[in-house]
C-alpha cells in the first residue's frame, strides 16, 4: 500500500487540514499519516483561536514518520509561523521525499488569517522550491508573486513567476474567479487546463485541503503529475456536488460519498 504524509494544522469541525486530508487519503486507497504543526478551534463559521505546536514536537513527529514507515508522497499545508515552517523545511530537507505538494494556506474560508504575514518572505524563500507541486489559489498567489490576478493572461503570468521562484510545477486554482471553474497547471513549458462546472453551494470548507491531498495520493500512486492533477479535481468536484450540510456556515465536501453509495468493492478492499 502507498504512504502519503499530511503536514498541516488540525481543523476541530472535521472538515479541513489534517481531518480532511485524512478521509481524502483514505478515499483513494492509500495509508494515511498526519504531522500536526497547529491546533485550530475553529468551526463552519469562525476561527476561534490558534495554537501552535512547539518546533521540536513538529520535528519529532516527521523523524517518527520517515524513520519507521517512509512516505510515498508528502501533502504540506498549513504553516502558520515562521517557526512552524523552519522545523518542516528542515526535515523535508533531511530527508528528502518524493512527490512533496505545498498548499499555500493562507485565509480560512471566513477569511480568517491562517499564516502569519512576517512568515511569507521565509515560505517563498525556503518553502517553495521543495515543491514539486504548488497548489495556490487566486489570492495567495497574487500574495506570493505581488501582482493582481484577473485575467487568464494574468494566471499564466503568474504561474510562471511562481515556477521561477523555484517550484517544479504550479497549480493556480480557479474557484475565486467569476464563471466556471478553471485551474491552470504550468509545468515550466506547458500550460494545462482543468475545466469544471461551478456548483451552487456554500458548503465548500476545505476544498484546497482536499484538491491537494487527492493530488499527493495521485503523485503516490504512481500517475504523472497531468493525469493526478486531473483525477483530483474530478474527485474535488464531486465531492463539493454532494456536499454535506453541517453546521451554520460553510458546510464540509463529502468526501466519501462514492463509498456511501457503492460500498466496499472488490477492488477496493484490494487497495
Amino acid at each position: 500500500m502507498k504512504k502519503v504524509l499530511t503536514i498541516a494544522g488540525s481543523d476541530c469541525s472535521g472538515g479541513a487540514g489534517i481531518q480532511a486530508d485524512l478521509k481524502t487519503f483514505s478515499a483513494h486507497g492509500v495509508y494515511g499519516m498526519s504531522v500536526i504543526v497547529s491546533v485550530v478551534a475553529e468551526n463552519t463559521c469562525r476561527v476561534i483561536d490558534v495554537q501552535d505546536m512547539r518546533p521540536d514536537i513538529i520535528e519529532k513527529q516527521i523523524d517518527a514518520v520517515f524513520e519507521d514507515i517512509g512516505v510515498d508522497a508528502v501533502k504540506v499545508g498549513m504553516l502558520s509561523g515562521r517557526e512552524c515552517m523552519q522545523a518542516v523545511c528542515g526535515k523535508l530537507k533531511e530527508y528528502m521525499p518524493s512527490n512533496i505538494v505545498i498548499d499555500p494556506v493562507m485565509l480560512a474560508k471566513g477569511g480568517h488569517a491562517l499564516m502569519q504575514e512576517n512568515a511569507l518572505d521565509f515560505f517563498i524563500r525556503e518553502l517553495i522550491p521543495l515543491a514539486y507541486i504548488l497548489t495556490p489559489n487566486i489570492p495567495e498567489a497574487e500574495a506570493i508573486t505581488g501582482s493582481k490576478i484577473l485575467s487568464e493572461t494574468d494566471v499564466k503570468k503568474a504561474a510562471e513567476s511562481i515556477h521561477r521562484m523555484g517550484a517544479q510545477r504550479v497549480l493556480i486554482k480557479g474557484g475565486h474567479r467569476a464563471g466556471d471553474a478553471s485551474d491552470v497547471l504550468f509545468d515550466g513549458k506547458e500550460f494545462y487546463f482543468f475545466n469544471s462546472r461551478r456548483i451552487d453551494t456554500k458548503n465548500t470548507h476545505g476544498t484546497g485541503c482536499t484538491l491537494s491531498s487527492a493530488i499527493a495520493s495521485n503523485l503516490a500512486l504512481g500517475m504523472d503529475c497531468v493525469r493526478a492533477v486531473e483525477k483530483a479535481k474530478e474527485y474535488v468536484t464531486m465531492a463539493i456536488e454532494h456536499s454535506l450540510e453541517i453546521g451554520k456556515g460553510h458546510g464540509p465536501t463529502n468526501h466519501f460519498y462514492r463509498l456511501y453509495r457503492e460500498g466496499l468493492s472488490e477492488k477496493t478492499i484490494v487497495q
